[in-house]
């Protein structure tokens, strides 16, 4: 590598030296490269050592250090241009450069190729735009993580009120855009790995109930005998309860259930991975007396036909049938009767009716047992009553005690 610094003829005649120093080195094809640098000799030297770093890095293969990844993030538009020009370094690495709109486009090809849902990419991706674009971030060297944590905290503070479980997952996405730049080779370091959620405990906004036996039912009978509405008959509402309720099934995983994931056979339901929540294709089993009703609701559909006319967003349906059977959608601690509660419901009666935890989990597909049993199992009014009479009864042992 050599620093330099040219020469130019002056209108009087004279040889003047330029202010700017001059890099001139050898690419990794035996090129000679020349680069204006800078001012100062010591600060141009050092330039020049990082770019024979990463000449030295194309020769051999070899992926840059992280200090290496940090400084080629903050150099220059130009030089970075320069450097992807002539093949020193991948427009990917330079991501830095890249504006974050086009990152993003790229985020969001890469969560539909590894099989997330449309509905979750969009909402992914417009949630670390929003984060992007309201904090004025253009490039990646822009996002601080002071003021991503600024401007969701404002997100709660302000008109907007969002809850901690909102807060967590605009968190969320952020900080899942961050990791992919990272492994994408694309940045060094996540700005925003540190960040940490809220505690939605304290904020509970939205907390769901287990319906009662007695309220299943009543819900189940009415609805049959309710007319069309939402795009689907009474009946097939009772049965799409009464499903969600035996099987712990997502509304989303029953709006796409066809007539061939049913086995009459075995007793068994099959939802496919790529509508699992999981992504893993999953076998439910049936009861028998639902197995019966099932094959006579079906009865004359085709084997790629859906089995329910599930609208996307069932709440609206739900709560007229739950207003038909007078059940209150809020009960009185603020709890809600909503779809997903059915879900709550099957966690829930599994519990009550004694099912071993870790069946509970492997029935509701949930990863941790936790959250089968703290989320999903709800307490039933007396349950605790009952466990208390189930006791041993100890009042001989006591006067005994007090005889002696």
């Amino acid at each position: 590598m050599r620093i330099f610094r040219t020469t130019y003829r002056a209108r009087n005649g004279q040889t003047k030296r330029v202010k700017k120093w001059y890099i001139e080195l050898r690419d990794n094809l035996g090129a000679i490269r020349r680069f204006p640098a800078l001012m100062d000799k010591q600060q141009s030297a050092a330039l020049g050592r990082q770019i024979e770093r990463l000449v030295s890095c194309r020769v051999t293969g070899e992926s840059p250090t992280p200090e290496l990844s940090r400084w080629i993030e903050g150099i220059p538009r130009k030089l970075c241009n320069r450097l992807i020009r002539i093949g020193l370094l991948d427009a990917a690495r330079a991501g830095g450069k890249k504006p974050l709109s086009e990152h993003l486009t790229d985020f969001e090809q890469y969560l539909l190729a590894k099989g997330d849902t449309s509905k979750h990419t969009k909402q992914t991706v417009s949630r670390a735009r929003r984060i992007i674009t309201d904090c004025g971030f253009t490039h990646w060297t822009d996002i601080v993580a002071s003021k991503v944590q600024q401007f969701l905290s404002g997100l709660r503070d302000n008109s907007e009120n969002i809850s901690a479980q909102t807060f967590n997952y605009y968190l969320q996405a952020i900080k899942e855009f961050c990791r992919w730049m990272v492994s994408d080779r694309r940045a060094s370091e996540s700005p925003v790995q540190y960040l940490q959620g809220l505690n939605v405990q304290t904020d509970r906004r939205h907390d769901r109930r287990a319906l009662t036996v007695d309220e299943i039912r009543r819900l189940l009978d009415i609805t049959a005998t309710e007319p069309f509405r939402f795009g689907m008959f009474g009946s097939e509402r009772s049965m799409l309860y009464r499903l969600a309720i035996e099987t712990g099934l997502r509304a989303n995983e029953l709006r796409t259930l066809t007539i061939a994931s049913l086995n009459f056979v075995d007793h068994t339901i099959t939802i496919t991975a790529i509508y699992s929540k999981h992504r893993r294709q999953d076998t439910i089993p049936l009861r028998s007396d639902t197995v019966v009703e099932l094959q006579a609701f079906i009865h004359g559909k085709l084997p790629n036909a859906r089995v329910f006319s599930v609208p996307d967003k069932p709440v609206k349906m739900f709560r007229a049938d739950l207003q038909a059977a007078n059940i209150a959608y809020v009960d009185e601690s603020g709890r809600y009767a909503d779809f997903h509660a059915l879900r709550h419901t099957t966690g829930s009666l599994l519990a009550a009716a004694g099912v071993h935890p870790k069946v509970a989990q492997a029935i509701m597909r949930h990863s941790k047992v936790d959250l089968t049993l703290n989320r999903y199992s709800h307490v039933y009014a007396g349950q605790t009553s009952e466990a208390i009479k189930s006791l041993p009864d100890l009042s001989r042992s006591v006067k005994a005690a007090v005889t002696a």
